[in-house]
């Protein structure tokens, strides 16, 4: 299975990076995993958050194909927790998943285009984080899931 975490916009913190980074080279032990970033909006500030949220939804549709599993991470979505989350892959990848893609939206959320696509909404915390946090969050979380699944002690129940 192929593991993909979309993006919109570039990560700014340096601690952010460095973290993303450490995770990234641990997972490639476990998965095939990219990082795709799509680039802010230009003259973003000009737009309504519903025209924003349209020309973000049309760049994340560009960078999916038909066959990809869409999974976007949305407050509204279904909690997991660790163990949980870790079944959850397993199952996608037991029940043949080829590639599933992990969506973070911009700072308005998701177009109803995008919405449409998706095959399921995730709900990382109740709590709002940063969209940069958020990619930290989750590629630790993704590490932690494959650990599981393979029985190591990185995870403590």
């Amino acid at each position: 299975m192929k593991v993909t975490l979309l993006c919109i916009g570039k990560t700014d913190e340096s601690f952010i990076k460095t973290g993303i980074e450490n995770y990234l080279k641990r997972l490639r032990h476990y998965v095939h995993f990219d990082l795709s970033v799509i680039p802010d909006i230009k003259n973003a500030k000009h737009l309504t958050q519903e025209q924003q949220k349209i020309r973000e939804g049309e760049l994340l549709l560009k960078q999916l194909h038909n066959g990809d599993y869409v999974v976007l991470l949305d407050e509204r979505g279904k909690s997991f927790g660790s163990v949980e989350f870790a079944k959850y892959l397993e199952q996608k990848m037991i029940g043949s998943v080829q590639h599933i893609v992990f969506i973070i939206g911009g700072p308005y959320g998701f177009s109803d285009e995008v919405y449409r696509r998706a095959g399921q909404k995730l709900s990382l915390s109740k709590m709002t984080f940063s969209h940069q946090m958020v990619r930290l969050f989750f590629v630790e979380q993704l590490y932690r899931a494959f650990t599981i699944i393979r029985g190591e002690p990185y995870h403590h129940e």
